[in-house]
């Protein structure tokens, strides 16, 4: 596999620290609000990832964090009068079930910054007795100007805006760029009792002490394989996460970094300050998750991604001709994966994640198999082994997973769902009396109501029809 490095700019081969295994760190959410477009991007993105090494044989440890403590969460708790725990735990909660629609799968650790305060205050002291880090009234310091290297993961610390952005007004700083590894409690914080002072931690440094924690090597030139996140984490929050850990370790953090493009709405870059942040709760009212999955997914992780509705509908119809060539398989038992789908699959994802190119070859493989279907309709080894080729890709790239009908049945309310239920039962009754008009009658309304039936070997299954009228 190749991968491109955002810190050499260019691909290079995946070459792990440890044969055979793949250490990942991915930077979490702030959970002080509901899930956007940015984070299930990310999120989708290194799911990919992910799923991609684990095909290819690899031993993969995934972990994402939780920050939990965080100005903005304090901001809340102060405005709405809620501890910060019970914040904390609901936005972590739908956080989770918003990425389990998605199909991401749960991180195999998902440590939490208020659980990391014993590494937090390891890794603090550690710098300030290696000389990288200095006490003030306010708290403790990272030094920048201790470290030679800082600014050499990113190289941007020269840009103007950004040297702007990093100034923060506080006292007890000694340079501009320096930044917290310890908050000195205030009277309205929400403080924890350390050997450092009471106070609670920067937010770059719970990155640093968890994978110091959970995920680490205990030998070589760098502590994991590959670091991961969005590219507006890049500077300055990676720059100081790799300064920190390089200063109290001697290794570097990352063998390789890489990050995802930013998220656009029509074009501008989605922030909440422009009134164009997107909530994937929202979102998910209206289309199913793996719709949204699969429309994240279509840009390459690299690219910024600019959302619009019309380009997630044009998605979802790539999508359901998957399902329904699903569809003409149901009731048939699953065989193995064609090899040759499989290869062609793995060689484009190898190649630093080329979607465009994976996808491609899961249309062609879609036309292929419709054919083959329409030539042969009892072709049982086909169907198995198409069926198997619709299985690999719900392990590969999480789509294909859903039940073919049920699919096709959502954004039906509850309600007309069990109407719709009733009119099948109901009309399968008087089919069974043989009372055809009344059955073709019902079908006529349910054809009303914008509702195909199908009769099968397994019982009549429905789904609503885009291309009837529709009145549910």
């Amino acid at each position: 596999m190749v991968i491109y490095d955002s810190v050499s700019k260019r691909k290079r081969p995946f070459e792990p620290v440890k044969a055979g295994e793949a250490r990942i760190y991915v930077c979490g959410p702030t959970v002080y609000d509901d899930a956007h477009l940015g984070h299930a991007r990310s999120a989708v993105a290194f799911d990919l990832l992910r799923r991609t090494l684990t095909a290819l044989g690899y031993k993969v440890t995934f972990v994402s964090n939780i920050t939990d403590i965080d100005d903005k969460i304090i901001q809340k708790h102060l405005q709405s009068g809620e501890s910060v725990e019970s914040i904390t735990e609901y936005y972590t909660r739908r956080f989770r079930e918003d990425m389990s629609a998605l199909g991401v799968l749960p991180p195999d650790i998902a440590p939490k910054a208020t659980q990391s305060l014993d590494a937090i205050e390891r890794m603090v002291q550690t710098l300030l007795e290696k000389g990288y880090a200095y006490q003030s009234d306010n708290g403790v310091w990272f030094d920048t100007a201790k470290d030679p290297d800082y600014c050499t993961l990113s190289r941007r610390c020269g840009d103007e805006e950004e040297a702007r952005a990093r100034i923060e007004h506080e006292e007890g700083k000694r340079h501009s760029r320096d930044f917290a590894l310890w908050k000195a409690c205030k009277t309205e914080d929400v403080c924890y009792d350390s050997a450092l002072g009471r106070g609670r931690p920067g937010w770059h440094i719970e990155c640093s002490a968890m994978i110091a924690k959970h995920l680490a090597y205990e030998e070589g030139e760098y502590q994991i394989d590959i670091h991961g996140g969005g590219a507006d984490l890049f500077f300055p929050h990676h720059e100081n996460e790799a300064a920190q850990s390089r200063c109290a370790s001697g290794r570097k953090l990352a063998k390789y970094w890489m990050h995802n493009g930013f998220v656009r709405i029509d074009g501008e870059k989605m922030s909440k300050s422009l009134g164009n942040s997107f909530f994937i709760k929202d979102a998910l009212k209206i289309y199913d998750g793996e719709s949204l999955r699969f429309y994240l997914l279509s840009t390459h992780y690299r690219a910024d991604f600019n959302f619009n509705e019309e380009d997630l509908l044009s998605a979802k119809k790539r999508l359901d001709r998957l399902y329904r060539l699903k569809k003409r398989l149901y009731g048939q038992k699953a065989g193995e994966a064609d090899a040759a789908f499989k290869s062609a699959l793995l060689e484009a994802l190898a190649d630093d994640l080329n979607i465009s190119k994976a996808l491609a070859e899961v249309d062609a493989m879609i036309t292929q198999a419709n054919e083959t279907l329409d030539n042969d309709p009892k072709n049982k080894p086909a169907k198995r082994a198409i069926l198997g080729n619709i299985n690999f890709l719900g392990d590969l790239l999480g789509i294909g997973t859903q039940d073919a009908y049920r699919r096709f049945q959502h954004g039906v309310d509850d309600a007309t769902k069990e109407q719709i239920e009733s009119l099948i039962a109901r009309r399968a009754e008087a089919k069974k009396a043989k009372d055809f008009a009344t059955a073709d009658a019902i079908r006529e309304e349910l054809t009303n109501m914008g509702i195909r039936l199908m009769d099968t070997p397994n019982g009549t299954v429905w789904e609503k029809d885009e291309t009837l009228s529709t009145s549910c």
